[in-house]
């Protein structure tokens, strides 16, 4: 007898398929290895074709040169003493009598994948029925695990690729190659500073994860935002931004600022010339027309940073994140009696696995410890955690050695860590004027 759920309907599934495909696989056992890239064994709906797949995943597990027929995999379930829970002899052996085409095996497999999917979906919202009355469970961890739980059925429900031959790769990449030599594919999303665009060849790649690290005031949220606005204005990409430690105005202030190339120090004060005033209003236009989403919420916990990740990503498909920074967020667990060392850990673990969950690179701003105050700052001096040097793709740290007088401040830019290119030093110029950072004309530090 089916079982039912919580509403006494029977879960979705087609026993027709799942017998049709088991039969195939006994009258062709070529089946079985384009199905299994396909299908795991709680795919099947009954019991008893669960057990019949995991015989047969079994049989090839212990010798893949194995023929998959009637008699292999009845003595394999009586070797598990399973063949009577699967309909003994009798039913294993109907199987085969009701096959329309072992042809038809991969449309089975995925229609059977799509009702697992389904039946999965279910008891996600059955689960999160019951957390949601539990009034023991803070309701922000109830939200985060069903978020978690729905991404995870998604990437299941991908069907795994088939391998396949080089020799039919050279003729596609060699094309991709010409298109990027020609300009016409973007290799990664353009920072707009051409020498780091070159260390990261071609700029910031999906699923990469990146993290700023620099000393209280030497400018690593001036050098984010430069970096983020560079890439809404120059190449309208789609940016998010949450800061936990600006408000989302002062961040508006400074990219007007920047893109206006008017004093900041004016702005703040509101002591304006009318050509500032119009260079304020010319730079409202053309941000106006781009995409960036700011959420500037204080110390966010984990669960929220990526819940808001992925509401920007579903809402707005933004194609890269900024976050300042990551010593301001809390751990979802919040128990004092873990080292704070630790929940950085787990917090930049997260960020790491929410990059290829996205498939977007994040950008993660870190401050790095005082004993770099005057000297070159390494991956080591990273503040509170050693996991956040582990985990990075890319680290990029910022280094002024003075304070000086000068309108451009001359800042060295280390890429310390590029875990798909070179590392090395740039010099940039920091506008203090505007808050911004540029090239500096005629830096050949690449090339040092």
């Amino acid at each position: 007898m089916a079982s039912v759920d919580i509403t006494g309907r029977i879960p979705p599934h087609n026993d027709e398929a799942e017998r049709a495909l088991l039969g195939a696989i006994l009258l062709d056992s070529k089946v079985f290895f384009e199905v299994s890239a396909i299908l795991i064994k709680d795919d099947f709906y009954k019991i008893g074709h669960q057990d019949l797949y995991q015989a047969m995943l079994a049989l090839n597990e212990s010798d893949s040169s194995k023929t998959i027929d009637l008699i292999s995999l009845t003595a394999q379930l009586k070797k598990d003493n399973l063949l009577d829970r699967c309909g003994g002899m009798e039913y294993i052996y109907s199987l085969t009598d009701n096959v329309p085409s072992t042809t038809n095996s991969v449309f089975y497999a995925k229609l059977i994948k799509t009702l697992a999917m389904r039946r999965n979906l279910l008891k996600v919202a059955n689960q999160l029925r019951d957390n949601s009355f539990d009034e023991s469970q803070d309701i922000k961890d109830v939200v985060d695990e069903g978020e978690n739980l729905l991404s995870l059925l998604a990437s299941k429900g991908n069907v795994a690729k088939d391998y396949k031959d080089a020799k039919d790769l050279l003729i596609p990449v060699i094309n991709d190659i010409e298109k990027r030599t020609n300009g016409d594919v973007r290799i990664g999303l353009q920072t707009g500073f051409t020498l780091l665009d070159k260390f990261l060849s071609g700029g910031i790649k999906d699923q990469e994860y990146v993290v700023i690290g620099a000393r209280p005031s030497i400018g690593k949220t001036a050098f984010a935002l430069t970096v983020a606005i560079n890439m809404v204005v120059r190449n309208n990409y789609r940016v998010g931004f949450l800061s936990l430690e600006m408000s989302a105005n002062s961040l508006v202030e400074r990219a007007l600022a920047g893109v206006s190339r008017t004093n900041f120090g004016h702005i703040r004060t509101g002591i304006l010339k009318n050509e500032e005033l119009n260079q304020l209003i010319n730079a409202c236009d053309i941000l106006s027309t781009k995409e960036l989403y700011i959420q500037d919420t204080p110390n966010m916990e984990a669960t929220d940073v990526r819940t808001q990740a992925r509401k920007m990503k579903r809402e707005k498909d933004i194609q890269i994140l900024f976050i300042d920074y990551i010593g301001l967020i809390q751990s979802a667990s919040n128990n004092a009696a873990i080292p704070r060392h630790e929940q950085i850990a787990t917090i930049s673990r997260m960020l790491k696995q929410l990059t290829r969950e996205l498939n977007i690179p994040i950008v993660v701003l870190s401050q790095v410890g005082r004993q770099t105050d005057g000297a070159l700052p390494k991956l080591s001096d990273l503040r509170e955690s050693g996991a956040i040097e582990q985990d990075a793709d890319v680290v990029l740290l910022l280094h002024r050695k003075s304070d000086s007088e000068d309108l451009i401040q001359d800042t060295e830019l280390l890429v310390a860590k590029n875990r798909n290119g070179a590392t090395g030093k740039i010099h940039l110029g920091f506008n203090k004027e505007i808050v911004r950072f540029e090239e500096l004309v005629n830096d050949m530090s690449a090339n040092k």
